[in-house]
């Protein structure tokens, strides 16, 4: 398989939206497809392995895979679909008035254009890398109404994939959900309760997106 090259004279990331604008739009997007009674489609992509990467060629290797990441999303979905920069090494991605079957089948064609070796120049070397993204796929309305439903679903796909094998997409599907036991203290109780009617929030949404957090901390 060729070598795709990104020289040195790139430039170091590619700007594009980030979290607050791609949290916003998607709010919109909702809002718009409940009205028009279409699908809205989120992917979320995430680079594999990218601590053990950074740690062993440094971070401007990093943020140069990043870079790669952004412009092979915007090469192969950009007429499709809205990328957005989500944080650290991973992309959002919206596809309004579409199905979430159709936005898989894209999703993996992004993941397969992305997942080729690249030769990275970083301090006089040259380093040659073989880069895989793992994403999650949800669509609206069948895997939530609200964008906060919607994004933990995502991300709970995207874990999926991770925790599988890395290196695939993975489709949202209906979650089993297990009661509040006595493995919390009476005081994180009473915290998760404040913060729930601060944020006008479910506590079992807010456990869910503490849970989601801690698997993407040690998965990643």
């Amino acid at each position: 398989m060729a070598i795709q090259n990104i020289g040195a004279t790139s430039d170091s990331l590619t700007i594009r939206p980030g979290y607050g604008e791609c949290t916003q739009r998607l709010a919109d997007e909702m809002l718009s497809a409940a009205i028009s009674e279409k699908s809205l489609s989120l992917v979320l992509f995430d680079i594999d392995w990218f601590g053990k990467l950074n740690a062993s060629l440094g971070r401007h290797v990093g943020d140069r895979v990043i870079q790669i990441l952004g412009d092979s999303l915007s090469s192969s979905l950009a007429q499709a679909g809205i990328v957005y920069r989500y944080g650290g090494d991973a992309f959002m991605v919206l596809f309004p008035a579409c199905e979430k079957e159709q936005a898989f089948l894209r999703a993996e064609e992004a993941r397969t254009a992305f997942s080729v070796p690249w030769s990275i120049e970083s301090g006089g070397k040259n380093h040659t890398v073989e880069l895989t993204v793992s994403a999650g796929v949800a669509a609206s309305p069948d895997d939530g109404t609200k964008d906060v439903e919607l994004l933990r679903k995502c991300n709970e796909a995207l874990y999926r994939a991770k925790l599988s094998g890395r290196n695939k997409v993975c489709l949202a599907r209906e979650e089993k959900m297990v009661t509040k036991t006595t493995y919390y203290t009476q005081g994180q109780l009473e915290g998760l309760s404040r913060l729930a009617k601060r944020e006008g929030l479910n506590e079992a949404v807010l456990l869910r997106e503490a849970m989601d957090d801690l698997l993407r901390k040690y998965n990643s």
